[in-house]
């Protein structure tokens, strides 16, 4: 029987919550399984190891990751805490890391979800979003110099290189081109950012090239937003820059019902390190503790690190476990306009798969 090791990082807020419920659906997997067992790893990383040791994760924190075979993470973010040390001190520093430089966010309209949109189908919202996660406009790269001056100066530079994107566009269009649709909208600036914008069209003609039977498109990033909102069904697959793809994804996952359902796998597709998965709501700290929190995103996520373990009928077995349970809407959580708690929602996904 093979024993996947994964390592639980609830973080801060909700994710104390919520990845102790993910656990205990795969949990409830592997007691079904004959094939497969899970052994998990626990770091209680985050805003309170911060307060405690002055760091969000040790230092030598990669190295006891390391040997897992994936990450469960839940969220950085604490109110006490400047957001750039919770995240460049925890979640960047082990995409970085590890260089996870796929960010796989998949959006669709689950059942029994009353999504926003009028007229949108849920076969006609059913996307994935292709982020650029090591570099671009979060690379790093910056600083600060004569702070508290008047001639002081802050600069944020968004590095892009071949290498980085090319890489990016042959994982999109070959996750395009397994799809139904063979569908790619490669999502752009160039017409105002005229440097590496215009490398990233570039790329994206002559990777193109490589996958003939993909028919894609370039949209720009604002235009983008709109078509996803007015023209829902003409997208399938996207690919976008650090950024850009960070805030679409979020319209993405408002437009389906709530960002408490959305996952996220950060992945090494050369699979030299272990990936990570995770919900994207963040830390939310003002329903923290209340038994609130929507686990749908987590468990989700938790669809996407079987897939990633190559256990695809557990992964299908927990999708319609999922989905058979947001078809309830007494099982909706505040997120979906229901009063569902998470404690419930957990206990009714495992009976599911039970």
């Amino acid at each position: 029987m093979k024993t996947y090791k994964i390592a639980c990082i609830p973080g801060d807020g909700i994710g104390k919550e919520v990845i102790p419920a993910g656990e205990l659906v795969l949990q409830a997997l592997a007691n079904k399984s004959k094939t497969f067992q899970f052994a998990f790893s626990h770091f209680g990383w985050g805003g309170d190891w911060y307060r405690e040791h002055g760091e969000m994760m040790p230092a030598d924190g990669l190295d006891a990751l390391r040997p897992m075979d994936a990450i469960l993470f839940g969220s950085a973010g604490d109110p006490d805490i400047p957001d750039h040390i919770t995240l460049w001190g925890l979640r960047l520093k082990i995409c970085q890391g590890f260089d996870q430089y796929a960010n796989v966010r998949p959006t669709r309209i689950l059942p029994g979800i009353d999504a926003p949109l009028k007229r949108c189908t849920p076969k006609d919202l059913d996307w994935v979003i292709v982020r650029e996660n090591s570099e671009g406009e979060y690379a790093g790269v910056g600083g600060r110099a004569h702070q508290g001056h008047p001639i002081e100066v802050a600069t944020d530079v968004s590095m892009m290189t071949r290498a980085g994107v090319e890489r990016i566009m042959r994982y999109a269009f070959k996750l395009a081109q397994s799809r139904p649709r063979k569908l790619l909208t490669v999502v752009t600036k160039s017409n105002a950012q005229r440097h590496a914008m215009v490398m990233w069209d570039e790329i994206a003609v002559q990777i193109s090239k490589e996958f003939p039977d993909v028919k894609w498109d370039k949209e720009l990033v604002d235009a983008a937003t709109a078509r996803m909102v007015n023209r829902p069904a003409t997208l399938d697959t996207l690919v976008a820059t650090n950024l850009h793809a960070d805030i679409l994804s979020d319209l993405a996952a408002a437009l389906a019902g709530s960002l408490g359902i959305a996952p996220t796998g950060n992945i090494d597709p050369e699979r030299r390190y272990p990936s990570m998965f995770e919900p994207i709501h963040g830390s939310a700290f003002d329903i923290m503790g209340k038994g609130l929190a929507n686990p749908v995103g987590t468990f989700w996520s938790c669809v996407m690190l079987l897939e990633h373990l190559g256990e695809k009928e557990a992964a299908n077995a927990l999708m319609a476990a999922i989905e058979k349970v947001t078809g309830n809407p007494a099982l909706h959580t505040g997120d979906l306009g229901g009063n569902a708690t998470t404690d419930q929602v957990t206990k009714a996904v495992c009976a599911e798969l039970s």
